[in-house]
C-alpha cells in the first residue's frame, strides 16, 4: 500500500481573494467553504481525482520566513511564454531567488507571496 496526496493545505490571510487566483490559474472551482475560515478548491469532478485539492485556511499570523513547500505549474494549452503573460495577469509577480538567469522555469508568487514555479514542459490536461 501507498499514500497518496490529496489535498494541499495553504495557510493565507485572505482565503476567498487566492481561492480566485488558484482557480484561475489551475482551472479549478470552489468545492467547500465555510466564510472567514477556510475554502476547498480543485478539479471540476471534485475531491478524491488524480489532482490534489487546494484547501486554503486563514490564520492571521505572520508568515515565519520563505515557504519551504512549493507548487510547479506546467502548461497545458500554450507554450511557457504565453502562460506566463496569463499568470503575471492574473496576479502573480516574478521573483528572484537566486535562480539562474538561463532557467527554464520561472519563479513567481502568488497575491500573498507563496512562491511557485511555471516549468518549461508543456503536459496535456487531465
Amino acid at each position: 500500500m501507498a499514500c497518496r496526496i490529496s489535498e494541499l493545505v495553504l495557510k493565507c490571510h485572505d482565503p476567498e481573494a487566492l481561492a480566485r487566483f488558484w482557480c484561475e490559474i489551475l482551472d479549478f472551482v470552489v468545492l467547500d467553504r465555510e466564510a472567514e475560515v477556510y475554502v476547498e478548491i480543485g478539479p471540476r469532478e471534485g475531491f478524491g481525482r488524480p489532482q490534489p485539492t487546494l484547501f486554503l485556511i486563514r490564520d492571521e499570523d505572520p508568515a515565519n520566513g520563505p515557504t519551504r513547500l512549493h507548487i510547479d505549474v506546467n502548461p497545458t494549452d500554450r507554450d511557457q511564454d504565453a502562460e506566463l503573460e496569463r499568470l503575471l495577469a492574473a496576479g502573480a509577480r516574478l521573483v528572484d531567488i537566486g535562480q539562474p538567469a538561463d532557467a527554464s522555469w520561472h519563479v513567481l508568487a502568488d497575491p500573498e507571496g507563496n512562491e511557485f514555479c511555471l516549468l518549461k514542459r508543456r503536459l496535456p490536461p487531465l
